[in-house]
């Protein structure tokens, strides 16, 4: 990574946090109405035994549904990909499912699981990022052109020997650019049940237990500690699309 590309996110958070504690500053809000970000600093120092072990039972769910999620996507996107017929049957209700907003689920699943925390939570991030990947595998697949299919046959290869040597490759970029956006609703999910569940635990527990408190500069602390969390694992992400579909990167004009 050079140097540019790592400075300028970083210009741009600073510009953002001189924005936000000029707003409060401005309007003259104190923190029960909004939190600065000279009021994050306190929060982190006095509950950061909480941040350490809460944001770890967020991140270590997320990540475990959402490396379900790429599983269960990849597989239900193959079947749609290679067979017409299983995409007509299954796309209407892949967009039905996520149609229903999972704020109305979770209470759903927390009541079909209960004292589960950690299955519901995982199962959550799940159901809310599978589908932009099953989505993406899927049309990658679908628009892979015939001629090579043909070509590849009439040598004799398989149908395994298609996919790995020219739909697999063709459906990389697409899959990248869909797990970015699935990154982020994983934490979303994940944030949905710990709020929402009263055996509820991790980053959304401790955000709820502020709420509660009226603690608003603990409440932001948490939002600005899943906004890095975030940012952390699209970054990882952005590492090994780099590595697998590093060819599919274009410089701007």
């Amino acid at each position: 990574m050079s140097l540019q590309k790592f400075l300028v996110p970083i210009a741009a958070m600073v510009v953002f946090g001189l924005l936000w504690e000029f707003l409060v500053w401005a309007n003259g809000w104190p923190n029960y109405v909004m939190a600065s970000p000279s009021d994050l600093p306190p929060a982190y120092a006095k509950y950061w035994s909480l941040f350490l072990t809460m944001g770890w039972q967020t991140l270590w769910r997320t990540v475990v549904g959402l490396v379900v999620a790429i599983i269960f996507g990849v597989l239900v996107g193959m079947v749609m990909g290679f067979s017409r017929v299983m995409r007509d049957a299954l796309y209407p209700l892949l967009v039905g499912f996520n149609a229903v907003p999972k704020a109305t689920v979770v209470p759903i699943v927390a009541l079909l699981f209960v004292g589960q925390h950690n299955f519901n939570t995982i199962l959550i991030a799940f159901m809310i990022s599978f589908f932009p990947i099953a989505v993406s595998v899927s049309i990658g697949l679908s628009t892979l052109e015939p001629e090579y299919r043909d070509i590849l046959r009439s040598l004799g290869a398989s149908q395994a020997t298609i996919f790995w040597k020219i739909a697999l490759p063709k459906t990389l970029p697409e899959f990248f650019g869909a797990l970015k956006v699935a990154v982020t609703l994983a934490f979303i999910g994940t944030n949905l049940m710990e709020i929402v569940s009263p055996h509820g635990r991790g980053l959304g527990a401790l955000f709820d237990s502020g709420k509660t408190n009226s603690d608003y500069p603990l409440m932001f602390a948490v939002l600005i500690a899943l906004a890095l969390m975030g940012i952390l694992l699209y970054y990882v992400v952005v590492a090994l699309e780099k590595v697998f579909a590093g060819w599919a990167e274009r410089s701007p004009g």
